[in-house]
């Protein structure tokens, strides 16, 4: 398989920060990281681990589902309802209290734009996110690499769905968190482990999941994933997003 790669995430990340008013160091302390690592992974010399990623999205007011999106005016990869260039809808929820849990995903950008103005201007309730798919062969996958061993690919997506639909993989000794921090999000979370182990933290309690298993809980529970075995763990996973 050769998937697509997906548009660096730091450029997104450092457009939104700066539209948004907040400087580096600012990010930095609100999501309790040094400000070297924001400007490493803004720079793309570092990539975020997924409990960074989610805690970055919510400070900033951008899902996990659009980080995927093309920026300024690219086209959207896998677009096969034009509906690139379209409004996106944005979604609040209430970030997460507890210093020992990184917060999570929360609102949307904007899939792609035609004028450099509309990374902006297209931030509007009720409007709609792009299309990928209907179908997604194998080698079209959109791929995100994550810091802590992680990778995600997009398998789809159908504006207004309010849903992340995703194949996981966490590499031996990968973990959703590089620090150890548990995270929580909006939303409720499905996942099925088709290959090799993972070990879920959730709440008080781990569980062991082996190939044939599967999850389901409220993503507001604290969590997180790691791989304590000698393969990759794969797994499909659903994270359906709680709008306001």
């Amino acid at each position: 398989m050769s998937p697509s790669a997906v548009p660096p995430i730091g450029e997104r990340i450092r457009q939104e920060r700066m539209r948004k008013g907040v400087s580096a160091r600012g990010l930095a302390r609100e999501i309790g990281v040094s400000a070297s690592l924001i400007s490493q992974i803004e720079t793309d010399k570092s990539q975020p681990s997924v409990s960074t990623l989610y805690a970055i999205t919510t400070a900033l007011g951008i899902s996990i589902e659009d980080i995927f999106a093309p920026v300024d005016g690219a086209e959207p990869a896998g677009d096969g309802g034009g509906q690139g260039g379209g409004d996106v809808r944005v979604d609040m929820v209430v970030p997460p209290a507890g210093v020992a849990v990184a917060p999570s995903e929360a609102a949307a950008e904007p899939a792609s734009a035609s004028v450099p103005e509309t990374i902006s201007a297209l931030r509007h309730l009720g409007s709609s996110r792009r299309r990928v798919g209907p179908v997604v062969r194998a080698s079209e996958r959109e791929v995100l690499t994550l810091d802590s061993g992680v990778t995600w690919e997009l398998l789809g997506q159908v504006p207004d769905a309010h849903t992340d639909f995703l194949r996981i993989t966490y590499q031996p000794g990968g973990s959703s968190s590089s620090s150890g921090l548990l995270m929580r999000h909006s939303g409720t979370e499905y996942g099925h482990v088709l290959s090799g182990e993972l070990v879920l933290t959730l709440g008080f309690e781990e569980h062991h999941l082996h190939a044939g298993d599967s999850v389901s809980f409220d993503s507001t529970m604290p969590h997180a994933y790691r791989n304590d075995g000698t393969e990759p763990a794969v797994g499909i996973w659903f994270v359906l997003e709680r709008p306001a």
